[in-house]
């Protein structure tokens, strides 16, 4: 199996590298591509790689080609490798939004991959931690509405960014900013729209009522969310803790907090301070909830999900070697 990663000098391309050295994949070539060549600067298994110039023909060779860099990049190189019949996994948001182009969340909607596919879009980091939170809620009693407030970690900001707060510098330092990405003529920003219609996407929900505030905060690579939603059905605080306790990717805290920095690093999403909001629910039986959501980023957040879904692939035997 030939694997190339494309970005790998980026903090998602190596993540990916770093995921991929953890699970037992069947790669016996890894290919690791930038914007240039470049004697070293991406590691595979503690071990030094090669990082080339990315183009065309460089990338015939390979298998499977994850992409971790621009939406230039996957737009320019993507179409190519996919004609040619490879499995495309796609870090950017190019086509994530394509009609016909699946967006998988392993934990979700593993049903929407078709023999077929080829092109798989990564999700939004922040759509994909609240999807794998929502998937259990929707299956036990419907979902009839969303709200979430994100705090969302510098590094989704990208490495510069990440560098300079590391620094104790930057405007993120001590601070929150409550806009991520430019702001429509209503006022949404490119962030929140994002997660609004890539979590209908992944729920199979695209009428579900979402709003969605993002807020950068001075936190290192795990996202934090306060979800309030609306159950269709009415059920309770003891049905949820059950759904979300045996539901795949998900730790349910059940009498603890948990926060970001102990998420850091890790691939599971955690969930906490689940509650009823329902102050006259009769049995402790209602349709409105809240709880606090946290998953890391740049692993289930963008790389970790993306290999995943390799691994589905790979298990329903639709990868061509």
């Amino acid at each position: 199996m030939k694997i190339a990663v494309v970005g790998a000098t980026g903090m998602v391309g190596e993540t990916l590298l770093r995921v991929l050295g953890e699970r037992d994949l069947p790669a016996h070539d890894l290919g690791a591509f930038a914007s240039r060549d470049r004697s070293e600067g991406a590691r595979y298994r503690g071990a030094p790689l090669e990082v080339r110039a990315t183009s065309d023909e460089a990338l015939v060779p390979y298998d499977a080609i994850f992409f971790a860099s621009s939406e230039e990049s996957s737009g320019r190189y993507a179409p190519p490798q996919l004609e040619r019949g490879a499995i495309v996994i796609d870090n950017s948001s190019t086509f994530r939004l394509t009609p016909g182009v699946p967006l998988i969340v392993p934990e979700v909607n593993p049903g929407a991959i078709g023999a077929s596919d080829r092109l798989f879009p990564v999700g939004n980091c922040t759509a994909i931690i609240l999807c794998v939170a929502l998937a259990p809620i929707r299956d036990l009693a419907g979902l009839a509405r969303v709200r979430v407030a994100t705090y969302q970690a510098v590094s989704g900001a990208g490495r510069a960014t990440l560098e300079e707060f590391d620094a104790g510098r930057g405007p993120i330092v001590g601070n929150v900013i409550p806009q991520i990405g430019t702001l429509d003529d209503r006022g949404t920003s490119g962030e929140e729209a994002k997660v609004r219609e890539e979590t209908r996407k992944v729920l199979e929900l695209p009428a579900l009522p979402i709003s969605v505030t993002a807020v950068r905060v001075p936190v290192r690579t795990a996202h934090s969310e306060a979800v309030s939603f609306e159950t269709e059905r009415p059920t309770s605080v003891d049905e949820l803790a059950a759904a979300f306790e045996r539901a795949p990717g998900i730790v349910y805290h059940r009498d603890a907090i948990v926060t970001p920095r102990e998420v850091e690093g890790t691939d599971l999403v955690h969930v906490a301070r689940l509650r009823a909001e329902d102050a006259d629910a009769p049995a402790g039986r209602g349709r409105h909830f809240a709880m606090w959501v946290v998953g890391d980023q740049l692993r289930k957040g963008a790389a970790t999900n993306g290999v995943q879904i390799f691994e589905l692939l790979l298990a329903r035997g639709l990868v061509r070697r």
